[in-house]
Formats: C-alpha cells, structure tokens, sequence
C-alpha cells in the first residue's frame, strides 16, 4: 500500500508538471496564473487523500478543505477550482479521476469597479509618455494585462490592432486616432524589435506593466490595477449603447454571459445617480 501511495504521489507530480505546461501553450495562460496553479496544486495534493480504486483513482478532498476552511469563500474557490481543472485535464489524458467531497463554495457576486473617464485623463496628463501609452492601451483596446505585454509590433496595421486572447483566441480591435498619434510618438522616441514594451530584446513583465499603472494614478491620488481599465473600457461602450455583442466580442469574451456582467454595473449606477438626484429620494415618510 505505501509503495501504491508513493507511486501515485511521483506519478502526480509529473503530470501536473504536464499540465502546468498545457495551461502555458495549449491554454496560453499567463505566468502569473500558471504560477498561482502552481502553488495551489502543491498546497492541494500535499493534504489530498489519493489511493486507487476499481479502476480510477480516488481524489478525497475533506482534508484539504479542512485545512483551508479558514479562508474567504472566494480564495478556496480558486483553490478548489485548480484541483477540479487538473482532475478534468487528468481525465482527459487518459487518467480516471473521481473526486470526493467537491461540493461547490458559494461566492459573493462582486461588480467590476471601473474608473471615471476624468479620472483617467487627469492621471494621463501627468504621467511620462511610456506610461501614458501602457495606460492608453488598456483603456482604449480593452486588454488584460497579459495581452499588452504580448503586444507585437506586427499586430498593429493600419488603424487596427490583432490581440492573441486567453487559449491563442485572436481578435481585431480598432486602434482610434489619438492613441495611434501617441503610439507613433513613443515608438519615434524608442526603437523596439519585436514587442511594443521590452527592454534589450525582450518583453518586460506583467509585473513591469503593473506597476507604471500603478504609479500613474499614485500621482492623483488613486489606488488602479490594470483589469479596471478594462471594465472602464467596456464600461464606457455599454453606457454609451453599444451592442452587447459587439462589446463581448471586443472583450475576447468566450461568452456573452460575461460580458453582461458591465450591464449589471451599469443599472447599479443608474440606481445611485437617481437616488441623488431625485428630490423625493431625500424625503423619509412620517
């Protein structure tokens, strides 16, 4: 039996070392998330109970929800959500796995927090031009943050702009003027081979990106990550009705339901804008 056990844990190694390898080409995840796969499944299988049993092998997950019971619903999601995708990725490649003790976690559903058009362009007007165009191009394309750092010089043509998506999903979003007139500036001033953001030949980092974001709304006093550019991007389209398949495709949403997520935003705010407008809304009943 423990020979079995050890077999099974050497055996399980290799494959999430495959796997992680899967989500890197095949699914064309980030380093970031690949990473956060990464240090969940070794946390995970380090608890998981695993033996095999008429056939298949058996996943008993209690003592691993036991030991992360004390989390927010939200990070034992994720965590739970990384096991259920290498057991399905196991099962696809030949492996039977069934798991026991998966029951869902419910979650909190949280809103997109975009930023204020205003806000953004008072941030713009003080930062450098390289931060400027980071900024630009999330707000004005819609990009996660991993799409700008893949950004190829090659990719942008003649007021368009080919994104590679999450699994290498392609799509064409329009690069509007301004950000071509600026774009054409920054690339006069710096000289790049290949990507549009890279240092001695290579692309700089997520993390490099992130924090030129950061920085730029440091400066008038705002705490911004790079994602909520991207709902302020989808944000301003939806309120200014653009057709929700449009915006989805925009997005590189996998699926529409997705992007109706921004249309729930934008009710909510339509619900606080009438609450401070409208006279009655004050007036409490005697």
């Amino acid at each position: 039996m423990q020979n079995l056990r050890s077999y099974l844990k050497k055996l399980l190694k290799t494959k999430q070392k495959e796997f992680l390898l899967f989500l890197e080409e095949i699914r064309g995840y980030s380093d970031l998330t690949i990473k956060s796969y990464d240090e969940s499944l070794n946390e995970a299988l380090s608890c998981i109970e695993t033996e095999e049993e008429k056939g298949h092998i058996l996943f008993e997950l209690m003592p691993y929800r036991i030991k992360i019971a004390s989390l927010n619903p939200k990070t034992i999601s994720k965590k739970l959500s990384a096991v259920r995708s290498f057991a399905e990725y196991l099962n696809d490649n030949g492996m039977r796995v069934i798991l026991r003790s998966d029951k869902s976690v419910k979650i909190a559903k949280t809103l997109p927090k975009p930023i204020a058009h205003e806000h953004i362009m008072e941030a713009l007007a003080g930062g450098e031009l390289e931060e400027r165009v980071v900024v630009t191009l999330l707000y004005t394309l819609g990009l996660r943050i991993s799409e700008l750092v893949s950004l190829e010089l090659q990719a942008i043509s003649n007021g368009w702009v080919r994104v590679i998506g999450k699994g290498e999903k392609q799509r064409d979003v329009p690069l509007l003027e301004g950000s071509c007139k600026l774009l054409d500036e920054y690339l006069s001033k710096y000289k790049r081979n290949r990507f549009v953001f890279e240092k001695n030949g290579e692309k700089l980092s997520e993390n490099s990106l992130r924090y030129m974001v950061i920085k730029v709304f440091r400066r008038v006093g705002l705490k911004v990550s790079p994602h909520q550019l991207r709902h302020s991007f989808a944000t301003q389209l939806l309120n200014a009705h653009a057709p929700i398949a449009d915006v989805s495709e925009l997005l590189g949403h996998s699926s529409m339901a997705t992007t109706q997520i921004y249309t729930k935003l934008g009710s909510a705010l339509k619900q606080q804008n009438y609450s401070m407008a409208h006279p009655l809304c004050g007036i409490k009943e005697s």
